[in-house]
This record gives structure tokens, sequence and C-alpha cells, in this order.
């Protein structure tokens, strides 16, 4: 699906040899080959062993190098630039992304600790993609 101004895109940033972030994009794929989200998402892959990718990395301006792979949801802008949603709620507890929700746009990033276990689980992935569905909603 070529994205249009109705298409959300997930931006997914990662480095070709690192397994958790083939693990993410796997989950991903899977998830957007189903309904609803394959009507309303496409996912760009973001190589951050590339300008390009650690160019989309800076542009995002709200993800720790530390703590990938990560992805963020953003619609295309008038201009045809990521337009990256917004969190309406950032300072409200995500009960399934935990550690790994991102605090100021919708989207989320490994989370390392003891809790997180460096694991982004499906229902995670869910979760974001369903919020921010009903961010367009």
């Amino acid at each position: 699906m070529a994205p249009t101004s109705n298409t959300l895109i997930v931006h997914v940033f990662g480095k070709k040899t690192c397994v958790k972030c083939a693990m993410l994009n796997k989950r991903l794929d899977e998830i957007l080959a189903k309904e609803p989200w394959s009507r309303h998402f496409v996912k760009v892959y973001n190589d951050l062993e590339t300008e390009d990718g650690l160019l989309n990395f800076c542009m995002a301006q709200c993800l720790n190098p530390n703590r990938v792979p990560a992805m963020v949801v953003a619609k295309i802008s008038e201009d045809g630039n990521p337009d990256f949603l917004l969190n309406p709620s950032p300072e409200t507890p995500d009960p399934i992304c935990k550690k790994s929700s991102l605090y100021s746009v919708i989207g989320l990033q490994t989370d390392y600790s003891a809790e997180g276990k460096g694991i982004i689980t499906p229902q995670m992935i869910q979760s974001v993609l369903d919020r921010a569905m009903d961010m367009q909603s």
C-alpha cells in the first residue's frame, strides 16, 4: 500500500545485525498483515548503520540510542514529511508497554531493565498501533 495522507507510518529503528531488531520487524510484519492494521499502516525501516537511518532517528527527537530497537508512529504532513503522533497523555502510565512506552510521541523503545528484559511483545506492538488508530478516529 502506498502511503496517503490517511495512512499511518510505523518508523522502525534498528540495525541489520541486531537480533532483537529482526524480531521486532518480524512481529510487526505479522501484525500489519492482518486486519484492521493492514488498512491503516505501512512500515518504514530505518537502518541506524546508514546516513538516512541516522537522520530519521535524529528527526524523531525522542529515542534513546541505547534502547534500540524502537518504533514511532507518524502520519504524512502536508509537506510530505513525517509528522510523529504526539502522546495526548504522556504522564499516564502505560499498563501494557510500561517503561518501553515513549513519553512525548506514540511509540516504544526497548526496555533493557530487569523488568523489561529487552523484550517487545506482540501485545505491546498492537497496543501502540491501536492507540494510533484511535487517535485518528
